[in-house]
């Protein structure tokens, strides 16, 4: 197809008219047609200019060509119909759809072309003025659009506040009966409110720090954890397990530490190696390295539940990274024999197992938590029973204020109590997720969703274990559950979330002027943007 009508059209280089001249001077026509040949277009339907294609010819057009075409586009599109007989309706349809596109597209072009014009004046304000000659340009930047900031997630502050009114009201209506036959009642409730004072004060600091810092602790704080993982091992157990590290009246769990320190060092390490997270060496291998490093040493507590959390998440913030899908599953099926050796290899563990199968024949052993959370949460009904008016609370259910707390709540609150802590920690994992998504940076939006997610595992281990889905685990209720270090460590994490959702604009901090060329003092010229 020629294209001589396009570039007429255009208003490009056009075929030169040959006169007829005599018979006689046939070698002037010759010579004149030779000079017009690059420019000549052969006309007729569906014919091609000899050595050219359409594509070139158009190529051939040039910018100023391409800026009188499109200002004169009706025309162009109007010849386009006729030469290729579109039918009616086809024409309307592009019609609407270019008007479409025009409405869509002229709000972007005039933000990109005020983009562009500013670049251009800063560039020239940029310049040496006369007055300076060749004094060094310190700072020149162009204007760049930014994300607004945010307020503080209300509705993200507010569930949280909800989780842990009902778990310090729960706490105290489970512990009331059995430490005032002791003679210390309220201790529970006293060292609840205590750790709920030092939690707030980490979340309003995390909240207010700039939570890139954290970038920069990373690996001392990930090798601290993991000093305090192996020095647990050197102290005295507790209930059979050596998860504590006790400092006289005082004990610290080192495995919420190990939490912190895996997602921070995790979402660091993404965000830094960006696209190289899909290569097997440099993007998988060293963050499973390190997951399996803590995962080992909480076996050796022994921790199943906790090396589970944190494994799942891992892999889960390597999914989110973009890490391919048969990595994770290799990582998956290599660990599947070595958790199967765990729990068959471990007589305790196999009678939980066949316990969670078969409760009754473990009523009295290791069936004997499970029956009586079943039997709480059976009697609260739809509205409960009242608080402090359960009954399973009264010595009946050990641990009813940590691990199996969900029991007293479906106890003495009922069908309504639970669904209200369901949804409490549904907001907590939608808000979650939504300062991931708009988070300003790769770092902050890795460090949202691995809080996040670790928290909703938690949960859901925890909840899993008191009806009955899975079984049992020593995994306590985040924000609800009765803990020191449990949640502090967990308020401060929600803090680094209420952070990140919020994404306000840091500053930065002024660097010095150091020039190693010449210890003379300079002038300089400061552009600002």
């Amino acid at each position: 197809m020629s294209l001589g009508w396009l570039r007429k059209i255009a208003g490009g280089r056009r075929t030169q008219r040959v006169r007829r001249v005599p018979s006689d001077k046939s070698w002037l026509v010759e010579q004149r047609r030779r000079e017009v040949a690059p420019v000549a277009s052969v006309r007729g339907r569906g014919s091609r200019a000899k050595g050219r294609s359409v594509l070139g010819q158009v190529a051939q057009l040039g910018a100023p060509a391409w800026g009188r075409l499109w200002a004169r586009w009706p025309v162009v599109s109007a010849g386009l119909r006729a030469r290729l007989r579109w039918p009616a309706w086809a024409g309307a349809s592009w019609a609407r759809a270019r008007g479409r596109l025009r409405a869509h597209l002229a709000p972007r072009l005039a933000g990109l072309a005020a983009a562009v014009v500013g670049r251009r004046r800063d560039v020239a304000t940029t310049r040496p003025a006369s007055g300076l000659g060749n004094a060094p340009l310190v700072a020149g930047q162009a204007p760049a659009v930014e994300l607004p900031e945010r307020g503080v997630d209300l509705v993200l502050l507010l569930a949280v506040l909800g989780l842990l009114s009902i778990g310090t009201t729960l706490i105290y209506s489970a512990t009331a009966g059995s430490v005032s036959a002791r003679g210390v009642g309220g201790s529970f409730l006293l060292r609840q409110l205590m750790y709920l004072t030092i939690g707030g004060v980490a979340m309003w600091q995390a909240a207010r720090m700039d939570y890139r810092r954290l970038r920069g602790v990373t690996y001392p704080l990930l090798v601290a954890s993991l000093v305090l993982l192996f020095a647990a091992l050197l102290f005295g157990a507790r209930n059979g397990a050596h998860r504590w590290i006790g400092v006289g009246s005082l004990t610290f769990q080192p495995v919420e530490l190990a939490k912190l320190a895996l997602i921070t060092y995790v979402a660091q390490s993404l965000a830094r190696k960006a696209d190289r997270v899909k290569t097997f060496t440099v993007g998988f291998v060293p963050h499973l390295v390190v997951c399996g490093a803590m995962m080992l040493l909480l076996l050796k507590q022994p921790d199943l539940g906790s090396s589970v959390v944190l494994g799942a998440t891992t892999l889960a913030m390597l999914f989110v990274a973009g890490a391919r899908i048969s990595y994770l599953l290799l990582a998956v099926l290599a660990t599947a024999p070595i958790a199967y050796h765990l729990v068959v290899g471990t007589p305790w563990r196999m009678q939980r197992v066949l316990a969670y199968f078969n409760p009754e024949a473990y009523a009295h052993t290791e069936a004997y938590q499970f029956l009586q959370a079943r039997l709480a949460i059976g009697s609260g009904g739809f509205s409960g029973v009242g608080l402090g008016r359960g009954n399973q609370t009264l010595g009946y259910l050990p641990e009813a204020h940590n691990d199996f707390i969900a029991a007293p709540i479906g106890e003495e609150l009922g069908f309504i109590g639970v669904a209200l802590l369901l949804l409490l920690f549904g907001t907590l994992l939608w808000r979650g997720l939504r300062a991931a998504i708009g988070a300003r940076d790769a770092f902050g939006s890795y460090l949202a969703f691995g809080i996040t997610f670790l928290l909703g595992a938690q949960a859901l281990f925890n909840l899993g274990v008191v009806f009955g889905v899975i079984p049992n685990k020593g995994i306590t209720l985040p924000l609800v559950s009765h803990g020191g270090t449990s949640l502090i460590v967990t308020m401060f994490l929600v803090g680094l979330l209420l952070n990140v959702g919020r994404r306000p604009h840091w500053k930065t901090a002024p660097r010095a002027l150091v020039n190693t060329a010449r210890k003379k003092r300079q002038r300089v010229r400061i552009a600002m943007a």
